[in-house]
């Protein structure tokens, strides 16, 4: 005989609580979002400063941005999570440590690392885009009295972006999907609900094809936003806008 399928369990209470599993479903739902969304604007921010650097003259500003991207893009993502929530705090200073362990909360460390994490793979796909565009566009605007920082800003930065914009696209759909190891420290996103709600109800494979429909909706939902964008910011006749 088949499996008997029973979705309707979504909407009974919890065997302890007022809540229902939807309303677990939901809380997890938001999380996810939550943590994937800020992880991003992190990495982006940080990501571009990043990349921009590695492509600058200066030996030991490129030497840096380079140390902080073989660092965080060859260590796990869930290493240095746990790395952030366990052993952070005990090298701070005692009072921020304790604040830290005991008031901070575990989605902040979820968003930081991932954030962080990230920001290492986005840098390396700035610095790609910014080293595709022709070596003369640089030189020009340093000719014509550009700062260095005024040449990347009005300069490269807006071709390079349009450029590694598929990329972009796939780390954004990533970030939603690596979100998920932060049940690993008790954030309640969806993989953690997910695991409390096969517990409590005893509907494990129910459970996890909702779970793995709602971030295959997340992820879609990021590809094609991402998409829109760039449409919007190709420029005509100029990087594949036959397309």
């Amino acid at each position: 005989m088949g499996y008997d399928w029973d979705f309707g369990f979504l909407v009974s209470r919890v065997k302890n609580g007022d809540e229902t599993y939807l309303d677990w479903l939901l809380q997890g739902l938001f999380w996810t979002l939550c943590v994937a969304l800020s992880a991003w604007l992190i990495a982006l921010a940080i990501g571009i400063v990043v990349g921009s650097a590695r492509t600058l003259r200066s030996r030991w500003v490129a030497g840096l941005a380079e140390a902080w991207v073989e660092l965080l893009r060859n260590v796990p993502l869930l290493v240095q999570l746990l790395l952030g929530y366990f052993v952070v705090p005990e090298l701070l200073p005692r009072e921020l440590g304790l604040w830290v362990k005991q008031d901070m909360p575990p989605a902040l460390t979820a968003i930081i690392c991932l954030g962080l994490f990230t920001s290492a793979r986005i840098a390396e796909q700035t610095r790609a885009g910014i080293e595709g565009l022709p070596a003369g566009q640089r030189q020009a605007a340093l000719a014509l009295g550009l700062t260095t920082t005024a040449c990347y800003v009005i300069v490269l930065l807006p071709q390079a972006l349009r450029r590694i914009m598929p990329t972009l696209t796939s780390e954004f759909m990533n970030i939603i999907k690596n979100s998920s190891v932060a049940f690993a420290i008790g954030v309640l996103e969806l993989t953690f609900q997910a695991r409390q709600m096969q517990e409590d109800s005893e509907h494990g494979l129910e459970t996890y094809l909702v779970v793995t429909l709602l971030y295959v909706a997340c992820a879609l939902t990021a590809n094609r936003g991402m998409a829109w964008i760039e449409r919007r910011t190709r420029i005509p006749g100029y990087l594949g806008s036959s397309r």
